[in-house]
C-alpha cells in the first residue's frame, strides 16, 4: 500500500482494522509453512525410521522444545514488527533465553565429557548437511510468512523480515526434527542454530526490498 493511499482511505473513515487481522494472517501462513515443510521433509528425506524410540528419550523433547520456544518468541516480534511504532519488548529476551539454556546444557556435556568425545558431540553425523536441509525446508513458511507481512504495516523492513525468516527456520526445524538423527545439545546448539539464522540473514536482507508499501 502506497501512502497516498493510505492517507486517502484513512480520511474516507475506513474505520480500524479488526484486532486479530495481524493473528489470523500469520496462523495461516504459518500452518501453510509447517504443513509444506512436512511434506518436503517426507518426500525428500523421509521420517526417521526408530521416531518411535526417539520419542521416549528425554532429549528429543529438550530439542523440539528448543526450537518451540524459539518459534513462539520469533511470532511475538513478528507481529510486534508488523505494527508501526510497537517496541519489541521483552520480545528480545524470549528469543535469548532458549539459545543461552540450551548454550548452556551444551556447556555442561562438553565439560563432562572425555576430550577424544566431544567432536563427536559438536559435529554429530549431519554437520555438513543440516543447516542446508533445515533452511530448504523454510522456503515455504519463509514465502508464505513474507506474504503476510506484507499486507501489514512494518516499518522496520530488516527486522521484520529477520523475525519472519527465523519464524520460518523455526517451523522447519520441526519438521526436520522429525528426520534428524541427532540428539545431542552441542550439535543442536550450533547447527540447528545455523540453519535457523539462515532464512533469518535472508529475511534481513530482502525485507527492505519486498516488504516496502
Amino acid at each position: 500500500m502506497k501512502t497516498d493511499d493510505l492517507i486517502a482511505m484513512l480520511a474516507t473513515g475506513a474505520g480500524a482494522a479488526k484486532s486479530d487481522t495481524a493473528a489470523r494472517r500469520y496462523a495461516a501462513a504459518t500452518g501453510v509453512g509447517a504443513c509444506a515443510a512436512a511434506l518436503l521433509m517426507a518426500a525428500l528425506l523421509g521420517v526417521r525410521p526408530d521416531l518411535s524410540q526417539a520419542v521416549l528419550l528425554p532429549m528429543f523433547w529438550v530439542k523440539i522444545a528448543f526450537v518451540g520456544a524459539l518459534a513462539a518468541a520469533s511470532l511475538v516480534a513478528v507481529l510486534r514488527l508488523s505494527r508501526p511504532g510497537v517496541r519489541l519488548a521483552w520480545a528480545s529476551e524470549a528469543l535469548a533465553a532458549p539459545v543461552l539454556a540450551l548454550w548452556a546444557l551444551a556447556a555442561l556435556v562438553l565439560a563432562q565429557a572425555d576430550a577424544a568425545e566431544r567432536t563427536q558431540l559438536l559435529l554429530g553425523q549431519t554437520w555438513r548437511t543440516c543447516p542446508f536441509l533445515l533452511a530448504l525446508l523454510s522456503a515455504p513458511a519463509f514465502a508464505a510468512l513474507l506474504w503476510a507481512m506484507k499486507g501489514m504495516a512494518p516499518t522496520r523492513l530488516a527486522l521484520a523480515g529477520a523475525a519472519a525468516g527465523l519464524l520460518s527456520g523455526a517451523v522447519a526445524a520441526l519438521a526436520y526434527s522429525l528426520h534428524c538423527p541427532e540428539l545431542e545439545a552441542p550439535f543442536i546448539g550450533i547447527w540447528y542454530l545455523i540453519g535457523m539464522l539462515i532464512p533469518a540473514t535472508a529475511g534481513a536482507l530482502l525485507g527492505p526490498r519486498l516488504l516496502r508499501w
